[in-house]
């Protein structure tokens, strides 16, 4: 019934025609991809502007004039490159792994290989904004001498403030340990990593190494047992020969024997 009113009402063929159409399965598939290509182009402008960055380059925390721009990605990827690890410090490094993370999920995705993980996106994300925080937060607490070449320090701006406000209020050692657990949970969240299940993963490697070491060593043991014996064994039939040598046995001598061979009665018979 609600179809032939549908079909009787002029408003709702119009409402039926202007609402938007789904794009086909193929060219949705090749939005996905560009998408996901372009993501990854970021990531790795990203990690190449942070590698090339040169402080006397012109940049957002300071302005100056250069005929030549030495970072890779022009004068956009040293301003943008500046500003990032002003802000972030070498965390900022983190920018780009999120990058990569979502091509690899979209990716996944795509391809129907992470049925197992049902995180939502903005659980992730909200695992990187907590490991971007902390990593800042720990950097400029535990890594403020690292002799790295950036526009303000180890840290930068967001991790002198965390490092701050860590120290008055959990102590030095206090923040060193919040923020190291929100970190690990972060990451957690962001990669879906199980501590659990890695810290069984490598309670496992460290298991099969052990044995493995106790088995080259008995198999080494064996081996040099075996050498042990046949030096040994070398050793006695040496000396069996010296003696040999030394004192040889006398030469057996062989007397020859005549044997009487009996004439036979016929040859006797005949003879006579």
């Amino acid at each position: 019934m609600s179809t032939i009113a549908g079909q009787l009402n002029p408003a709702a063929r119009t409402a039926q025609s202007q609402a938007p159409q789904p794009l086909p399965e193929k060219i949705a598939a090749l939005v996905q991809e560009a998408r996901w290509l372009l993501v990854a182009v970021t990531a790795i402008y990203l990690a190449l502007i942070f590698w090339g960055y040169f402080p006397a380059d012109p940049g957002w925390s300071h302005a100056t004039q250069v005929e030549y721009i030495a970072n890779p990605g022009g004068r956009f990827g040293a301003w943008l490159a500046d500003l990032m690890l002003y802000v972030f410090g070498l965390s900022a490094w983190w920018w780009a792994i999120y990058l990569a993370f979502l091509v690899a999920w979209g990716y996944h995705r795509l391809d129907g290989l992470l049925k197992g993980d049902r995180r939502p996106f903005l659980i992730a994300t909200a695992g990187f904004l907590v490991v971007l925080v902390a990593s800042a937060g720990i950097e400029a607490m535990r890594f403020w001498s690292l002799k790295v070449t950036l526009p303000l320090a180890p840290g930068g701006m967001l991790g002198y403030e965390v490092g701050r406000f860590a120290v008055a209020y959990l102590g030095y050692t206090g923040g060193t340990l919040i923020l190291l657990a929100l970190f690990l949970a972060g990451l957690s969240l962001f990669t879906g990593l199980s501590w659990l299940r890695f810290a069984e993963g490598v309670g496992g490697l460290i298991e099969a190494s052990g044995f493995g070491m106790f088995r080259l060593w008995e198999t080494w043991q064996d081996r040099r047992y075996g050498r042990v014996v046949a030096e040994k064994r070398e050793a006695v039939v040496q000396e069996k020969l010296k003696k040999i040598e030394a004192a040889p046995p006398a030469p057996i001598k062989i007397e020859p024997t005549e044997l009487a061979v009996p004439a036979a009665p016929k040859a006797v018979a005949r003879a006579e």
